[in-house]
């Protein structure tokens, strides 16, 4: 039951990754690998900050920005100098290795004895992840109802609309991306203080997760017949808790840790062929 309750508080604690794939994916229509770097980029700002003894309060803000400046390199690279997202994407990501290596002067940084986020008990902790969890939930959804949150989501819809009402479609990526990386920087800021240290490694096919917990929550929302934009948002942090659910439970069933990646690989090509499948039978 400890580990399932940990897997939980994991699962809460990659809601922020969940929504910026979310965000990319749905909104925009764009896979974007910055992810995996912009993942360890956060967590190597706030080991370095916790290191440093820079108050919680002050760490989570600057792995936000962290991100943020990330999803603008690639928001940049894509829009300014028309360069496929995908690639985009990819550039940012090797060169934030060198970013990340550069932030945390080594590989490794432990977090030992250190005050965290999640310095309480285990109980504790879950309630915090549950509560930042909320949190977001309700910004992003209030943002996406405003007048620019609408704008945002018509870009990633139809473009020739949007441009018609006089919208700026770049500055519009631009924005999403940086969002949606400063979401993901949010959730290695959170995981290497629950996990208690960094490394340079961390975010390497972190990607995989965040799109997982994405279908997994809109395979439930197929399921249910039933759509709106606050349920997409929680269906996709509620596929992130069911993912890391469903790995502790196969690390549980003796599955060895060194096969991890390929469970998670595996799960995420089931999810989309039981979709394909479904999507089949009913058309």
């Amino acid at each position: 039951m400890d580990a399932l309750f940990a897997a939980i508080t994991q699962g809460l604690a990659y809601a922020a990754l969940a929504l910026g794939i979310f965000l990319t994916l749905k909104i925009f229509n764009i896979p974007d690998i910055t992810t995996d770097g912009s993942y360890t980029l956060g967590g190597a700002i706030t080991a370095v900050a916790l290191s440093a003894h820079v108050p919680v309060v002050w760490v989570f803000p600057m792995a936000f920005a962290g991100g943020a400046l990330a999803g603008v390199a690639t928001g940049v690279i894509h829009t300014r100098l028309n360069i496929n997202p995908l690639l985009a994407g990819i550039l940012v990501m090797i060169a934030l290795y060198s970013v990340n290596l550069f932030i945390m002067g080594r590989s490794n940084i432990p977090l030992t004895d250190l005050s965290s986020f999640f310095s309480d008990s285990s109980v504790t902790n879950f309630i915090k992840a549950f509560a930042f969890a909320l949190v977001l939930i309700l910004l992003i959804t209030l943002l996406l109802k405003t007048d620019f949150g609408i704008a945002m989501r018509a870009s990633g819809n139809s473009e020739s609309m949007v441009l018609a009402m006089g919208v700026n479609i770049e500055k519009m990526k631009i924005t999403g991306l940086a969002l949606a990386n400063a979401l993901t920087a949010l959730s290695g800021s959170l995981m290497v203080q629950y996990q208690g240290f960094a490394d340079i490694n961390m975010g390497v096919g972190i990607v995989i997760s965040g799109l997982a917990a994405v279908i997994l929550g809109e395979s439930f929302i197929r399921l249910a017949k039933k759509s709106s934009l606050l349920l997409n948002i929680v269906m996709a942090v509620a596929g992130s808790v069911i993912f890391r659910v469903l790995l502790a439970l196969a690390l549980l069933a003796g599955l060895p840790p060194q096969a991890l990646k390929l469970v998670t690989a595996l799960i995420v090509l089931s999810i989309i062929a039981v979709l394909k499948i479904s999507f089949r039978e009913r058309t």
